[in-house]
Parts: structure tokens; C-alpha cells; sequence
């Protein structure tokens, strides 16, 4: 059967946790089925004539108004602007909808098109059982219609033996990742400890999270490094000795697994999905306990023994998220509605 799927998210070169998923779909399940009709699909010309041949042999491309006559059609970001015969659509997350982290007319428009892509799907794909409870609490999808599919992680090439003091976190910075909390809970660590902020500086609330950065006690110590490419992610992942991520509402929490990978002892939050992700292999707090969290990143600062318990958990953690799983879980998906 020809199967669409969205591939717009999985184009540039800093890509989201949304345009990683959506990479690793469109060229898994290509590798994975190369016996099936895929069809590429992206919402302008100017996209389908920069991508030259760089799509598996499997893959046409077409523009999104050329879908109906798939069989199957597959919105990878809960965006579905038509019907084919059968629709699934993943939800990577809708915390939009739940705290004060945009502008109140992006809620509005973003709230209408998670309820039209609901409304428009035969099956929904959640990247967490958390995600489905919000779709279903949310949205009023029965879970009859959900399927839970996680996302997948890479192994390094590499794993760090010699680490500095280096607290790295990794993500936008805007309100909901919990920056300024983090940045006044890393004041109190020993002075010859340092705090890396990895992520662009765009997202909502950024400037009072920045402010906080500016302000702080510690501020020559703390690294703002904005977007920084794979491979100088790689170097941080390797440089850190602790992974702070208290992020106060998360659909997966992509970062964490990352840490794990890469051998780094992880504090999270215990809200969200991240303890889902996480389980057993990193110190949970309160997102909004400054004390609870400088508590986890003092224990991890003097403990030897810690560290290197969480680092060896949060590996055996990772091996059962895999990208390849994640192809032929959704692969799973689309049987059910052949």
C-alpha cells in the first residue's frame, strides 16, 4: 500500500526533538520495508527542489496536496491538514495546552489543530504513556486509539572515562525548562564546579530565564552556549560529570536518554514524562524545589560511588530504547489498518 508521511520536520540542520523522530521514522521504515511505496511529503516546492536525491530508493516525493491517493497517511507532529483513506498522526507532547508556556493566541491555534488531528485520525501514536493520558484527558480520545510508541536513542561512538566538573544542561531556553531554578540551585555547589546551558535562547519566557543567568551570583561559571551542533554536543556529553534537566512539563525528554547514553548521572524531574523515561536511573525532585534540587546536584558533586551508579544504570536504561523498535512499533501501528 503507498504510504504518505510528513517529512517537513525532518529537514535542516538544528533540528528539534520532533525533526530527530521524524529523520529516524522516514529513513527506518524505509530501510526497514524497502519492499513498500513510501511517499515524502513536504509543504513547498522550495523544500522538494533543495533535497536533491538524498531519499532512500524506496521514497518518492510529493507536496501535501498530492496525499489523498495514498493508502495511508502519517502525521509525524500531531498536524493533519487532510484526510487520506486511513490517518495516523504521532503526539509528541501537549503541555501547550496545559501551563502559561506561550502567548495565549498560539494556545488557541495550537489547542484547534491537535483537536482537528485527533478528530482526523482512524489511530494516534504516543511517544509516552503520559502523552496518552493527555490525549485522552485533553483531547477525549479513548485509549482505544492510542498507541504508545517511545522514541529511540544512538550510542556514542564513545563513552568518557575522565570528566570534568562540568553541570551541562541541554535544551531551549524558555520558561518551562526550568532554568532560572536550576541556575540558583547550581549556586550552591562548590566554586570549582561549572554550568553549561546548551540551546537556543528563543523560546518562551527566555528573557527572564537569561535575566536570572545575568543576575547570578555564580555568573562567571555558567556557560550560555546557545544551539550547538551534534558533534559539539557529542564534546559536552563527554566533558560532563552530572546532567541537570528540571524541566517542568516534558511529552518524552529526549535529553535524558542522550545523558544516559553518553555515561552521565542524570537529575530530572519527577513530573511529566520523565520519570517514565528515567525509571530507576537518575535522582528524581521537584522542578519547583530549588532546595530539592540543589540537594541532587551536591549528592552527585561528592559522591564518587553515586555517580558511577547512576552512570552504569542510566546505560543499561537506554538499551531498551531503541530506534529500531520504534520502527517497527509504528510499523505495527499501520498493520492494524491495512
Amino acid at each position: 500500500m503507498p504510504i504518505a508521511l510528513d517529512a517537513t520536520y525532518s529537514l535542516g540542520r538544528n533540528l528539534s526533538g520532533v525533526g530527530v523522530y521524524s529523520r529516524q521514522m522516514l529513513f527506518g521504515l524505509a530501510r526497514a520495508h524497502p519492499e513498500e511505496n513510501f511517499q515524502f511529503c513536504y509543504r513547498s516546492h522550495r523544500i522538494l527542489r533543495s533535497l536533491g536525491d538524498a531519499l532512500p530508493r524506496n521514497a518518492t516525493r510529493r507536496l501535501l496536496t498530492g496525499v489523498p491517493q495514498a493508502d495511508l497517511f502519517h502525521a509525524l507532529n500531531q498536524r493533519v491538514d487532510f484526510r487520506a483513506r486511513r490517518t495516523v498522526t504521532t503526539f509528541h507532547d501537549l503541555f501547550v495546552m496545559t501551563g502559561e508556556y506561550s502567548e495565549a493566541e498560539f494556545r488557541r491555534r495550537f489547542a484547534e489543530q491537535a483537536r482537528q488531528a485527533a478528530d482526523r485520525s482512524d489511530l494516534i501514536i504516543a511517544v509516552s504513556h503520559f502523552t496518552a493520558s493527555q490525549i485522552e484527558q485533553l483531547l477525549r480520545v479513548g485509549m482505544d486509539r492510542i498507541r504508545v510508541v517511545p522514541h529511540g536513542i544512538r550510542a556514542p561512538d564513545r563513552i568518557a572515562k575522565a570528566r570534568e566538573n562540568l553541570v551541562l544542561c541541554v535544551g531551549a531556553i524558555q520558561r518551562r525548562k526550568n532554568i532560572a531554578r536550576l541556575v540558583r540551585a547550581f549556586e550552591r555547589l562548590p566554586a570549582r564546579w561549572r554550568l553549561a546551558l546548551a540551546g537556543a535562547a528563543d523560546g518562551f519566557g527566555a528573557s527572564e530565564e537569561l535575566r536570572a543567568v545575568e543576575e547570578s551570583l555564580r555568573r562567571g561559571d555558567i556557560d550560555v552556549l546557545g544551539y550547538v551542533s551534534n558533534a559539539e554536543l557529542d564534546a559536552l556529553y563527554q566533558r560532563a560529570s552530572i546532567f541537570a534537566f528540571p524541566s517542568l512539563d516534558e511529552g518524552f525528554g529526549m535529553p535524558v536518554l542522550d545523558a544516559m547514553a553518553h555515561g552521565v548521572p542524570v537529575v530530572t524531574s519527577k513530573r511529566s514524562a520523565l520519570p517514565e523515561v528515567a525509571g530507576d536511573a537518575a535522582l528524581l525532585i521537584d522542578p519547583q524545589d530549588v532546595d530539592a534540587l540543589a540537594d541532587a546536584l551536591s549528592r552527585l558533586a561528592c559522591d564518587d560511588a553515586l555517580r558511577e551508579d547512576l552512570a552504569r544504570r542510566g546505560l543499561e536504561r537506554t538499551s531498551t530504547f531503541t530506534w529500531e523498535s520504534a520502527v517497527e512499533r509504528t510499523w505495527a501501528v499501520y498493520d492494524e489498518l491495512r
